[in-house]
């Protein structure tokens, strides 16, 4: 590659990998948070009263209505006392939350008529018709969804460096204004990103066309 300077590059290697272990740590724990905060919204979403389903609703209109980047510097000037990485964390959680509730829903829905009509002929609390019956059915026809969505939020983490926190691309990018570097850095950056996305991509794929069986 002319004009690059494969020194630089090799210099740039671990404080890119090193970003990466921010940036995996920020994707696995949004994701957990916004697997269970998206299920929470789902099952409260379905419930009879409106004094618990408009206010959901409200808030989820909120925030998928707002980029994610505005909610991240609000979250930050508001909880100045809290560290970047968990304000991160938090924000990139409940933010894909909204959007994984609606494919819980989705499963939700697709659960036959007949179990929900099986579990009130056998007499089952709500509680066990949930926890047995339909969430276990529910969950397993989204899973290739939330592993795109966590996908989606691996890609987005970039947007963590505006609130300082020290993930792959803000190494990269301190990198490149230290060393003047910012090609290599960049693109050692960028092919971290795609190897480790791709082959989640792969596998997402794989695992929704055995699931569509």
């Amino acid at each position: 590659m002319n004009g690059f300077d494969w020194n630089a590059a090799r210099d740039a290697l671990p404080l890119v990998l090193e970003g990466f272990e921010v940036t995996l740590l920020a994707t696995v724990l949004g994701t957990l948070v916004a697997a269970v905060l998206g299920l929470a919204i789902a099952v409260a979403g379905r419930a009879p009263s409106r004094f618990v389903t408009a206010p959901v609703r409200t808030v989820m209109e909120f925030i998928r209505s707002t980029p994610l980047l505005v909610q991240l510097v609000g979250a930050a000037a508001v909880f100045t006392s809290v560290e970047p990485l968990v304000i991160g964390i938090v924000v990139l959680g409940i933010h894909y939350a909204m959007y994984t509730s609606e494919v819980y829903r989705a499963g939700i829905d697709g659960v036959p008529k007949g179990q929900w009509e099986a579990c009130r002929a056998l007499s089952l609390t709500p509680r066990r018709t949930w926890q047995a019956v339909i969430l276990p059915q529910a969950v397993r026809n989204v899973l290739p969804a939330l592993g795109n969505y966590a996908i989606s939020m691996f890609k987005e983490t970039p947007f963590l460096a505006v609130i300082t926190v020290q993930e792959m691309v803000f190494e990269a990018r301190k990198y490149g204004a230290d060393h003047f570097a910012y090609t290599e850095a960049f693109t050692l950056a960028g092919l971290v990103f795609l190897v480790a996305s791709y082959p989640t991509s792969l596998l997402m794929r794989k695992l929704e066309k055995r699931l569509g069986h």
